[in-house]
């Protein structure tokens, strides 16, 4: 299992990224503070680093520069609310692998993880193909097929239907899938799983996906 170290100092995105990650079977750990981010990813004890900017003590970038020049090569992701085109070269020149803008779709990180893991030789094959059953899923291809037939989804349907075979036969909540799937900032209240569950049943088959009463969906693992 690949451990995750999550510096971010806000508390309501760091939680999102945390549960997210863990949902999608990742170790994590959370700092909020940049000298105990860069103590921590010199340790050695993590696959990759989510490193915000705006961090107290030592700011992202600073943090970034010290792990380099101490010859950590641990990937880094920067999260930042900054958008500048300035600001984007400096993140990448000074060492990071990857870089995002606030606000952000959970899925777009999660995939970004998953390929600075690969370049980093830390994510399992069996991530490049996902299945349950006669559902399967090409991660990096974005394609799904039931039964040797292949399925055209959306992007979001195929997030979506991605969350629930990496969770087979568990029971997810609209809560948890809203944090898997869609933007952090989405509203808790609204109904768009529900919309994309059924979209989801129309393609894959209906039976495949239950509905938990008062709780959330759970995809059949046979």
């Amino acid at each position: 299992m690949s451990s995750i170290l999550i510096a971010e100092d806000h508390e309501a995105i760091s939680s999102f990224i945390d549960k997210g990650l863990r949902a999608g079977g990742y170790r994590t750990t959370v700092t909020t503070h940049g000298r105990e981010a860069w103590a921590l990813a010199s340790t050695g004890g993590f696959d990759l680093l989510v490193l915000d900017v705006g961090l107290p003590g030592l700011d992202g970038f600073e943090v970034l520069r010290r792990l380099r020049g101490d010859g950590v090569d641990i990937p880094v992701i920067i999260l930042t609310a900054r958008d500048g085109v300035e600001d984007t070269v400096s993140g990448l020149e000074g060492g990071a692998n990857d870089y995002m803008t606030k606000p952000f779709q959970f899925a777009e990180l999660l995939a970004r993880v998953r390929l600075r893991l690969r370049e980093g030789g830390a994510a399992p094959a069996s991530e490049e193909t996902l299945g349950v059953g006669d559902l399967t899923l090409d991660v990096r291809r974005r394609t799904a097929t039931v039964a040797g037939r292949e399925v055209e989804l959306t992007a979001r349907e195929f997030s979506l239907l991605e969350a629930f075979v990496e969770h087979a036969d568990q029971v997810l909540s609209r809560e948890q899938l809203l944090g898997m799937v869609w933007d952090m900032d989405f509203d808790p209240g609204s109904n768009v799983v529900d919309v994309f569950v059924r979209s989801l049943r129309s393609k894959i088959g209906s039976e495949r996906i239950l509905t938990v009463r008062g709780v959330g969906y759970r995809l059949r693992a046979g």
